[in-house]
């Protein structure tokens, strides 16, 4: 555990050393095709996996160095607690300031926490009992014809919420997200256990208009990162309501993906499980990395074979951990990981590193460490 931890130290480090020395207060996504690294705003989906990041190797390296610039980073996308016009604000806010908080006890974060889950109520559509994902007014989205689309990553949303009912005492927040997650239990799964990526919704009446997908191959293709959001999130509503029909979703997707015949070797999933190239066809270490945290929290829940996905998580973060997945040092933008895929339909982000598959990369680690204690 020391090698990698002490790996992610120096390699985030030299980001960290970048970023002071612009004098700015930059925010590390991927990179650019010329190599350069991308640098987001606060209102990206992906601005709160950065300070997140820090967060986790301050507390994985028990280095008060990296105090400061985990708050200083975390206070620069405080205003993404008023975002209405998108459903990610539980990604930025619950990895920032949840972490932070979780951490530090810092008095001024719970009202940030709070108003963000406030902010992600407003995307509430009571017809159909589900938060909006996207707007479909302008963009791509609007050219799908869809009326209220969710994604599966919604999911990931939903943790926010449950905080802040803790920390304000207002259940309404609870309410929602168990009312989306059982309307994403109902409506996002085929038979095996594999997830659709969009479901949209008519607004009049509830009802599902279509299943679609905007980032994998094809509509009822797997795709691999809509898998691990849904694993990762049905356990996280397990764990707040004890509810046993989001774990047995949770281990029902994660089942569907690990016996899957295109699975590599490595566990390292391709970006679609059904892409017409396999074998030659991008990794995804985003998704392993997301799937490896699940897996450690469901290994602490009373199953049959809990140690079994202990076990699984174990060889994802041997492999992440290897030359093949982790980074040089110096290398890759300064991100740990390489070869991650953000939408291939999209022509965007293929084979580069991603900062939130350094965020969960690190997340497991901690959680690999404190079961290991």
């Amino acid at each position: 555990m020391d090698r990698p931890i002490k790996h992610a130290r120096k390699q985030l480090g030299l980001a960290i050393d970048v970023i002071e020395a612009s004098g700015k207060c930059l925010n590390p996504v991927t990179l650019k095709s010329d190599g350069s690294v991308y640098n987001c705003s606060y209102t990206d989906w992906r601005s709160g996996f950065f300070p997140g990041s820090v967060w986790y190797l301050y507390e994985l390296s028990g280095d008060s160095t990296l105090l400061p610039p985990a708050r200083k980073y975390t206070e620069a996308i405080r205003e993404a607690e008023n975002l209405t016009w998108h459903h990610d604000i539980g990604f930025i806010i619950n990895c920032s300031f949840g972490n932070g908080w979780r951490l530090t006890k810092d008095t001024t974060y719970p009202a940030v926490i709070i108003q963000a889950a406030k902010s992600l109520s407003t995307r509430f559509r009571k017809q159909a009992n589900v938060i909006q994902s996207w707007n479909v007014d302008r963009g791509w989205m609007s050219q799908r014809g869809w009326e209220c689309p969710v994604i599966i990553d919604n999911m990931m949303n939903l943790e926010l919420l449950f905080e802040a009912t803790r920390l304000s005492g207002d259940s309404t927040f609870y309410q929602i997200a168990v009312a989306h997650a059982d309307r994403t239990l109902t409506e996002h799964f085929r038979p095996n256990g594999s997830c659709y990526h969009v479901i949209d919704y008519n607004l009049k009446d509830g009802s599902v208009r279509n299943r679609h997908t905007a980032q994998g191959y094809a509509h009822e293709s797997v795709w691999s990162r809509g898998q691990a959001w849904a694993v990762y999130g049905f356990t996280v509503c397990y764990r707040e309501t004890k509810d046993l029909r989001y774990l047995n979703q949770a281990l029902k997707t994660f089942t569907f993906m690990k016996n899957h015949p295109a699975m590599p070797s490595d566990l390292i999933p391709y970006w679609d499980m059904d892409a017409p190239k396999i074998p030659n066809e991008p990794r995804d270490v985003s998704t392993a990395s997301c799937m490896a945290a699940a897996l450690y929290e469901i290994s602490t829940y009373n199953t049959s074979d809990a140690s079994s996905y202990k076990e699984y998580a174990d060889r994802i973060m041997n492999s992440l951990s290897s030359s093949a997945y982790c980074a040089a040092l110096g290398t890759n933008g300064n991100f740990l990981l390489e070869h991650s895929v953000g939408s291939i339909p999209h022509n965007s982000e293929i084979d580069v590193p991603l900062n939130y598959a350094d965020y969960y990369y690190l997340e497991a680690l901690k959680r690999k460490l404190d079961l290991e204690k």
